[in-house]
């Protein structure tokens, strides 16, 4: 392909949707990965145990997948993905031997499977009133901003009382809501998948998506592995005539007239954009690494600066003789196992980690996906992926301290369900490190491209004006998770920024201009 019309810098889902989308719109679309091996950065999945033993490396499960209108809008099931679920969509156990669980609505379930019947009557309540509202409360969560026509269409009264949700804290709300301890702690749990502790402002609204969502979608994965649902966006690329690259690192973005109009690979090569480039990648690797410095405003480059990341993942991937010994009934039927002892026990996760602390405790996400898709594993063995928050930097270094950590979680597991560590035939450990050695995108670790804080949401991500993709060079856009509407393997930032790339052609504002 020479000189393409649109130049998308990394293969993430947001920026393989935003491809389809250009392709799909007549234009000539050329995706530059720099693994050399696979495609989707932190959507993807090898055997990194044992021969046979299939683990997702980032992504494990996909509610926003199955709620994203760019994702849904594409035939990805002609093209090799399969959803799945399992009987019961989360678990929350502790010590204790109390529990909590989401299942869908159209699922089997008890009468007090969320805590204790009260409880689960009030849960079934909240879930039959989301069932009714959700897919336009996705279309304007996920949408470009402004979205006030997606937003006035939930009605003035549900607005109101959604707004008053997501400004809670996860851990306020959970008290509000319910009576037991068990109930209580799912809602802070589920807001831990991103930077936001229990008695943080607005960590409600992470907290509500995900479990609100589970009680519909669930926690869903492909069969295969998430390698397929990057696949499946490859093929349909491929199909509308886009075209992929790997092993095909950007070095530089060459700027003329203030317009960004060519990449330059480390090989040294450059290839022209015609009309745009669209960078699926964080906003400090493209500001700072890749644009010159001379090329932006000042604003821009200190505004950059300012963004924040979240923070650091660890996690340890697991081959096992078999399932999972759970004390817990539910957890043995669970697609995810989430585990912490108590709201209290989460705040003090939460401090340890925003300290700079390895907690002693820590909460985790657990991943059973060999138990709803067989074909991850072995016959009669099974996979187990877990994950926990830690500091980006430790002192001295990951590598010293990776291995007794991962003993740590092992530990947590074991005491949930005895007899676990007798299992256990393999592991990877992935510090922080390793996950951005990985991909560059994982800054320090961090698997939802920059903090989920309030202070950086809506038109604050990744900066103001920034929310609208263009970056402050004409022909430039990003449109990885740093962008709105946030982390989760939703492609709706690419969907969006690919949006925002034919508004601007239709308004002549990428007139070609191309002579240096």
């Amino acid at each position: 392909m020479h000189d393409p019309d649109v130049i998308v810098v990394g293969s993430g889902p947001n920026g393989l949707v935003a491809a389809i989308r250009l392709a799909q719109a007549g234009m000539s679309v050329l995706v530059l990965e720099a693994n050399p091996r696979r495609p989707g950065g932190a959507v993807g999945s090898d055997e990194a145990t044992l021969p046979g033993f299939v683990h997702d490396f980032g992504a494990g499960f996909f509610p926003l997948s199955r709620l994203s209108p760019a994702l849904q809008a594409l035939p990805l099931a002609k093209h090799g993905l399969t959803w799945l679920n399992a009987d019961v969509e989360s678990c929350h156990p502790a010590l204790d031997g109390s529990s909590a669980s989401i299942i869908r609505l159209n699922a089997p379930r008890g009468n007090d499977y969320f805590g204790n019947a009260a409880d689960t009557a009030i849960w079934e309540r909240l879930a039959g009133a989301h069932a009714v509202y959700e897919k336009a409360l996705f279309r304007a969560l996920l949408g470009p901003l402004p979205s006030i026509g997606n937003f006035l269409a939930l009605g003035l009264g549900r607005l109101a009382r959604l707004s008053a949700w997501f400004l809670a804290s996860s851990g306020g709300l959970g008290r509000r809501w319910f009576q037991s301890e068990a109930a209580r702690r799912v809602l802070p749990g589920l807001a831990l998948h991103g930077d936001l502790g229990p008695e943080d402002f607005a960590s409600g609204a992470m907290a509500y998506v995900l479990a609100l969502s589970a009680t519909s979608v669930g926690f869903p994965v492909p069969r295969g592995g998430a390698q397929r649902l990057t696949d499946s966006c490859v093929t349909l690329l491929e199909l509308c005539g886009g075209q992929l690259r790997l092993a095909a690192r950007v070095a530089k973005i060459v700027v003329h007239r203030q317009r960004a109009v060519a990449v330059v690979l480390e090989s040294g090569e450059e290839i022209r954009a015609r009309h745009a480039i669209v960078a699926d990648t964080s906003p400090s690797s493209l500001l700072l690494d890749l644009v010159p410095r001379n090329a932006l405003p000042n604003w821009a480059l200190s505004a950059v600066r300012r963004f924040k990341q979240g923070w650091g993942t660890f996690k340890v991937d697991f081959a096992l003789a078999g399932p999972v010994p759970w004390n817990d009934e539910a957890a043995r039927q669970s697609a995810t196992v989430h585990i912490g002892d108590s709201v209290a026990s989460l705040v003090e996760f939460t401090r340890s980690v925003r300290q700079g602390r390895l907690p002693e405790d820590p909460y985790l996400v657990i991943g059973q996906q060999s138990l709803i898709d067989p074909s991850r594993a072995p016959p009669g063995a099974a996979t187990l992926y877990a994950y926990t928050h830690v500091p980006s930097r430790i002192s001295p270094d990951w590598q010293s301290a990776a291995w007794a950590f991962a003993d740590r979680i092992e530990a947590r597991v074991e005491a949930l369900a005895p007899g676990f560590r007798s299992l256990v035939l393999a592991r990877r450990t992935l510090t922080p490190d390793d996950l951005q050695q990985a991909d560059a995108n994982l800054v320090g670790g961090d698997l939802g491209g920059g903090s989920g804080a309030w202070s950086q949401q809506l038109i604050f991500r990744p900066f103001f004006p920034a929310f609208r993709y263009r970056m402050p060079l004409r022909g430039l856009y990003l449109c990885s998770s740093s962008t709105h509407p946030g982390g989760g393997a939703h492609g709706m930032c690419g969907h969006n920024a690919a949006g925002r790339v034919l508004s601007d052609l239709d308004a002549g504002r990428l007139a070609i201009d191309l002579d240096r």
